[in-house]
């Protein structure tokens, strides 16, 4: 069992050098996975361009507040994702957890959305068709671990993947302090 089936919320951790760009380093939240295949975002990957305003319609991004670089699939579309307000009414998202909701871009140009107090804003996705991300996790190509709200919503992602790996102990901690570059070693 690769830990993707469980009712958590599941990151998927890259090692140290995928040999990848769009993957090395990284940290996925897995927003879906089913026999059709999977859908994350990349939740390190912050980016220097600002939110466009029509994209957040008054609701408060999260800090930092910038785009995401989400993943390769779809880039230049948009992903919202929602910190759930507590005892608020939803409309116009789809709850992930008790804490977490996936929100309709539509809604949120609409103004339509209620129930979440902060948004973080991705461009692009990670996507895996039929069977390929659990391929990839027997492989050993990921690490499955259970996500923390804070790694969501973080405030400095880009510390997030060696946080990530440390507070697991072991020798997965041990791979958060490979150095980005082999040769300082």
């Amino acid at each position: 069992m690769n830990g993707l089936g469980s009712a958590n919320l599941r990151l998927l951790i890259s090692p140290p050098d995928t040999g990848d760009q769009n993957f090395d380093r990284t940290v996925i939240f897995v927003i879906e996975h089913s026999e059709a295949g999977a859908l994350g975002v990349v939740i390190n990957n912050a980016q220097q361009a600002a939110v466009p305003p029509q994209v957040t319609f008054g609701i408060p991004c999260a800090t930092p507040a910038v785009l995401f670089c989400g993943g390769p699939v779809s880039a230049g579309s948009f992903l919202v994702l929602g910190s759930r307000s507590v005892d608020s009414e939803l409309k116009g998202l789809r709850p992930l957890s008790s804490t977490v909701a996936l929100l309709s871009l539509e809604g949120v140009e609409d103004g339509q959305v209620s129930g979440v107090d902060r948004i973080r804003v991705f461009t692009g996705h990670a996507g895996w068709g039929p069977g390929q991300l659990d391929s990839e996790v027997e492989f050993g190509m990921w690490t499955v671990l259970d996500a923390q709200y804070d790694d969501i919503f973080c405030l400095e992602p880009d510390k997030l993947w060696r946080s990530v790996l440390s507070r697991q102990g072991g020798r997965l901690a041990a791979m958060a302090r490979f150095p980005v570059d082999p040769s300082w070693n």
